[in-house]
């Protein structure tokens, strides 16, 4: 794997970071869109979206961008201070 491939940020939407979350947590798309209530194509898009955004190929190097640029959290290890989601924003609103 190329080290190089993660070296760029991406500007994610707040609705995508939400959906980055539950893609780290190791949710499939079908549970995302119950947890979301959004349909699955909703959310097979949002992640198409997302690994074009991050030149991402799979989850797997998608999770490895994430921690990398500090956009997730997982046990404790690389927090970060992620939106909160309790509070009605334009999920289209980007975030660095």
């Amino acid at each position: 794997m190329d080290s190089d491939k993660f070296d760029h940020p991406a500007l994610l939407s707040t609705r995508e970071l939400e959906i980055l979350d539950l893609v780290v947590t190791g949710l499939s798309n079908f549970k995302i869109a119950q947890q979301l209530d959004i349909s699955k194509r909703t959310v097979d898009n949002h992640i198409s979206n997302i690994l074009n955004k991050t030149k991402t190929s799979n989850r797997v190097e998608l999770v490895r961008w994430a921690l990398q640029w500090g956009k997730v959290c997982i046990n404790d290890v690389n927090c970060c201070l992620l939106p909160d989601y309790s509070q009605p924003e334009d999920s289209n609103e980007m975030v660095s």
